[in-house]
């Protein structure tokens, strides 16, 4: 019955924007860590961003900060990602998970249960 639903992925040029969204039934996601990751063919999934439950602390791959926003609204169970200025090498499968710890340099296997990922593109 626990669920994480990705979307607002899609096409994008470069230096544009998305903002992804991820929501939780289920549970309560505010009871949670969140994490943000991607996948990109032949990659490793990678920890792009993370909540924290309780004092809501956040976390930001090196790749991405200054650029990415994480964000939760407790009312629509919903973890945001607030995407700009995309590069080519953002371009990937994004996924959220919960159940994990939030630090800075996350595994995407310390989470236990995941959403079945929004494909985000940057090209001209």
């Amino acid at each position: 019955q626990l669920q994480l639903v990705e979307s607002g992925g899609g096409l994008v040029q470069p230096g544009g924007s998305l903002r992804l969204s991820c929501t939780a039934s289920g549970f309560t996601l505010n009871y949670y860590a969140i994490g943000w990751f991607r996948q990109a063919p032949g990659k490793e999934r990678e920890q792009v961003s993370c909540i924290d439950s309780g004092n809501g602390r956040t976390n930001y791959g090196d790749s991405v900060k200054g650029r990415f926003t994480i964000s939760r609204d407790n009312a629509k169970n919903t973890v945001y990602l607030q995407m700009n200025s995309l590069k080519s090498e953002d371009a990937a499968i994004y996924y959220c998970a919960a159940d994990g710890p939030c630090t800075k340099y996350g595994n995407a296997y310390d989470f236990g249960h995941w959403g079945q990922g929004t494909q985000v593109t940057v090209s001209s």
